[in-house]
């Protein structure tokens, strides 16, 4: 970390994208550089008061109540995101179905059911990952306002990311799924291996 602002992007960088918090954190962070510069301080003993910038994020974010997204409304953005991606499957095969269909290829075309749902499973798995990782939602849980994010409330990792999903692609997905509906936050298996949650997006930040 050389400057100010590059502690100040590490700490905004394990924040949700979307929470209004990451601003009013920057200007606050920028005041208290500035402040102890005036006074004499350098650059190293300021950032070495502050402290680590994950655990600073967490400690602003430990600020805002997390509220456990509802069993449904989970539901719902899933079943959204299935039915995008199947769109997106269908789109993807149909030229190839019809090729094989006006060749007479039906030996082949028998195979095409399999293989669409194992597509589908990777593509859910990749565009699940990346989506939660890069803003903690995907289009599903940004329609229900619902996010991803660690216990602490900060963003998930890549590799928590694809720990949640793994059940897709392992075919555990029911079994996974019915530990929301027992544990204290709503937790999937997965999510409490990978120390994950979903929760409510504040209403502040509903557009």
């Amino acid at each position: 970390m050389r400057t100010a602002e590059d502690y100040i992007d590490r700490v905004l960088q394990h924040m949700p994208g979307a929470t209004p918090l990451r601003s009013q954190i920057a200007l606050e962070l920028r005041g208290h550089f500035a402040e102890r510069a005036t006074n004499g301080q350098s650059l190293d003993d300021i950032i070495r008061q502050l402290g680590d910038p994950v655990a600073l994020a967490e400690s602003y974010l430990s600020a805002v109540p997390l509220v456990s997204a509802p069993f449904w409304r989970r539901a719902a953005a899933k079943i959204l995101d299935v039915l995008l991606l199947t769109v997106a499957a269908f789109v993807i095969f149909a030229p190839g179905v019809w090729l094989l269909w006006y060749n007479e290829h039906h030996m082949l075309l028998a195979f095409m059911p399999l293989l669409v749902i194992l597509t589908v499973s990777l593509l859910f798995l990749v565009y699940t990952a990346v989506s939660e990782w890069q803003w903690g939602q995907t289009v599903g849980k940004y329609l229900l306002a619902v996010r991803a994010v660690r216990e602490s409330g900060a963003r998930v990792s890549i590799g928590q990311a694809v720990v949640r999903h793994l059940p897709v692609i392992l075919q555990v997905f029911w079994i996974d799924v019915l530990f929301a509906l027992f544990t204290e936050k709503s937790q999937r298996a997965f999510e409490l291996l990978s120390k994950t949650r979903v929760v409510l997006v504040p209403p502040s930040e509903v557009r």
